[in-house]
This record gives structure tokens, sequence and C-alpha cells, in this order.
């Protein structure tokens, strides 16, 4: 059945045009014998993943060229609904021709991309997010079969939401630099738990450990003790230089927000502070013009030394403006 017999709005609007075609036609289905990998040279690997949530699994077949580590064979079986078979072909396509190390970089975002028609648009619905991270994770099954080693060592960080590859510690990072309050903002800033949301909060598609509520909560209590912590010892900023790098730049958006930004406003620029750096003693802070700034011949000489002088006196005499 074409994509465009149905009424339009229906669910089946939400899903790519590629999804539609590889689910009913998919161009790697099927496996590889142990015969077919010698014949090129190669070793078999066969790898199995489930989804218990939704009892969706794949079979992976790879042939792994002797010496090389290249790809050369790549098919798969598929137990699950049509995005299962879709997402499983995308990934054994994108496996071809790849060393092993390679294929472990494939996401599950790269895979849901090239299911797209458009870059914009994504190809499957929320709730069917999870069919690429099945897809995903059946690449580290066979990598770890064919290095001999645990899956759990392809992942180094907590992953809190899988569609987006999110992890807590990026997470903890983003709520307090940006100083997030609403699961609205999380998502708006990191895309975690902006598809099937089974990470938000406990009852979703698929449990989980710790959920972005728990994580949004602990993490503003913390920053509730920082800023108790910090207004209980204030010297110049409260000693800049035995700060975090997130209380860093808290002190420098504040210097800026209070005596910067307003000299800047005034004759139509800005800045923004994009990242602080320590190097042989000093703090460089680099910064953005915005708006008239971004052309004015001063922003290397005169307003440069003026915004350094300011957050020197303010923070530290180590301080080193850098503009980008």
């Amino acid at each position: 059945m074409a994509k465009g017999s149905l009424v339009s709005g229906s669910i089946w609007d939400e899903y790519s045009n590629i999804v539609v075609d590889r689910m009913n036609n998919p161009r790697h289905q099927g496996h590889i014998t142990e015969e077919e990998a010698e014949a090129m040279n190669a070793k078999l690997i066969v790898a199995d993943f489930g989804a218990e949530s939704c009892g969706d699994a794949v079979r992976l077949y790879w042939a792994v060229e002797n010496g090389t580590d290249k790809i050369v064979g790549s098919k798969f079986k598929s137990f699950g609904c049509g995005t299962a078979i879709a997402s499983s072909d995308i990934m054994t396509e994108l496996c071809m021709g790849k060393t092993v190390d390679e294929a472990v970089k494939i996401t599950n975002i790269d895979v849901e991309k090239a299911m797209r028609d458009t870059p914009d648009t994504p190809a499957v619905p929320p709730q069917k997010m999870h069919c690429s991270v099945m897809a995903y994770d059946v690449i580290k099954k066979a990598a770890a079969t064919y290095k001999g080693v645990d899956i759990e060592s392809f992942e180094s960080e907590h992953i809190i939401c899988e569609c987006a590859r999110v992890t807590q510690d990026t997470l903890v990072d983003v709520i307090k630099i940006n100083d997030l309050k609403t699961i609205e903002e999380i998502i708006d800033f990191t895309k975690a738990g902006g598809f099937c949301k089974s990470c938000i909060k406990p009852g979703g598609h698929e449990a989980k450990d710790i959920y972005l509520v728990d994580i949004l909560k602990q993490t503003r209590e913390e920053m509730e003790r920082e800023r108790l912590e910090s207004l209980a010892s204030s010297s110049k900023e409260d000693d800049f230089a035995s700060m975090s790098l997130v209380q860093k730049i808290r002190a420098v958006d504040k210097v800026v927000d209070e005596m910067i930004r307003p000299m800047l406003v005034m004759d139509g620029g800005d800045m923004e502070v994009v990242d602080i750096k320590e190097e042989d003693g000093y703090y460089d802070i680099y910064i953005r013009y915005l708006g008239a700034c971004s052309s004015c011949a001063t922003g290397s000489t005169g307003t440069l030394y003026a915004i350094e002088s300011t957050l020197k006196q303010s923070l530290d005499d180590n301080v080193r403006v850098m503009p980008i």
C-alpha cells in the first residue's frame, strides 16, 4: 500500500517513505553461512539482541575480513514490527565497508537520520525510536563478540536517554550551566526525552533506573547548596581560582550582565561567553561578539581592553579575554 493512499493526518504520515519502503522491501534481510564467510576470506560473527519492552529482536550477521577487520558482508533477520525491520536494514547497510571499530561508532541517531526523507523531519514517531536503539545495540553486541570483550566496554558513561544518546553527566552540566528549571527546557536543550519519552518519568515505554525528573530535582538541589555555600564565603567574587567551572561561568556571566553588557547594548552590540579554559596559570575567557560589536574595529582593541579590565578587577588578575 502506498503511503499516500491513506487519509492525510493519520499515524501513517509520521513514517518516512524510506521507512515504508525498507519495511516492505528490505535490501539486506537474510543470513551469512560459514562457507560464504570463508569464501570472502572472512570470519563469521552472529549477534542477537532483543528489546524486552516490546518483544522485538534482531540477529546481525557480519563477515569480517581477515587481517583488515573490515565488514565485507552484512545481513540481518528481524523478529518484530515493520519499523524494526526498516531500522535493521538501514543499520546493516551502514555497517558495510567499515571496520569493526568504525561500525561500533554508528549510533541510533545515525540510523534514524539515514531513514529520513528530509534532514529536519523525523523518520518515525517518537514511540518507535527504540527500534533504532535496538539496531545500535546489536552492532555493539557484534563488535563485542568479534573482539572478545563485554558489551558494556563500549559504554563509558551512563546513558539516560537511549533515543538521543544523552548521558547523565551531560544532563547535569547542561542543567547547571543554563540554569534549567523544567523538563521542557531539558528537552529543548538536549533532545533527551523528546522521542519515546520513557526517560522522563516512571510509567513510560521502558523502565529506567533514574529519570529526567530525578536528575532535575537532584541537580537543582545541588545548585541551591552551591549557591548557599557561595554566599557563605565571599571575597573577590568568592576567590575565582577555587571555583568549579560552572561557578566560574556564573561569576563571569554575573559581571557581564551587571557591568559590561549595558555598555555594549548602548551602542547596539552584545557578547556571549563561549568557554573558559585554564592555560599556564591564566583563565582564558572565550567570548563571541554579537550585534554591532561583531563588526566593530575596537573589538580587538579598546572594547576588548575594557571588557578584560572589568573582569580582572571583579574576578582575578590572571583573566584573559579571547574573542573568537
